[in-house]
């Protein structure tokens, strides 16, 4: 499914307020980054079918450092985004597809763009994350095939602020 398909079921409002579910989250990453001309952020493909856990954490990088009379302090130096997605594997899923394709499981230069935000603001982010496939078939006989995805941060320590557009 595409972002666009996915969005013409919301409306973002940017002045919500209230909880979110993990549901209300949105990654979308672009099926083909390497084309000679940008593809369009409503055209990049939702990570969804089969993903049960879709685990978003900023890892922090800091230093410690102490200071005459002050003690021990803790700085921030910097920071990695990372995606842990996992679920089954569903074969026919164009986000799955191309995370599991030979590239990433054999290739080193595995760079693709995304966007991650929720759909009642439309607010999130947008950048560049290395595709790591750690599973690409795992399970018991009889069960369905588990996939396991590391998505981490590649380039910039800031990530460029996003807000979805319907346009």
């Amino acid at each position: 499914m595409t972002l666009s398909e996915l969005m013409a079921s919301y409306t973002p409002d940017p002045s919500y307020t209230g909880i979110v579910n993990t549901d209300d989250f949105v990654l979308a990453i672009d099926p083909d980054p390497t084309a000679t001309e940008a593809t369009a952020e409503s055209a990049y493909v939702v990570v969804e079918k089969g993903i049960e856990g879709q685990d978003a954490q900023l890892n922090g990088e800091t230093s410690d450092k102490k200071y005459l009379r002050a003690g021990t302090s803790t700085i921030k130096t910097g920071k990695q985004r990372t995606f842990s997605i996992s679920g089954d594997r569903y074969i026919g899923d164009p986000a799955q597809d191309y995370l599991i394709g030979t590239k990433h499981l054999h290739g080193n230069d595995c760079i693709t763009n995304y966007v991650f935000f929720d759909v009642k603001t439309g607010k999130g982010e947008k950048g560049q994350v290395s595709v790591i496939v750690n599973t690409d078939e795992g399970g018991t006989a009889g069960s369905p095939a588990t996939i396991a995805i590391d998505l981490k941060q590649y380039g910039s320590l800031t990530n460029e602020a996003y807000e979805y557009s319907a346009v």
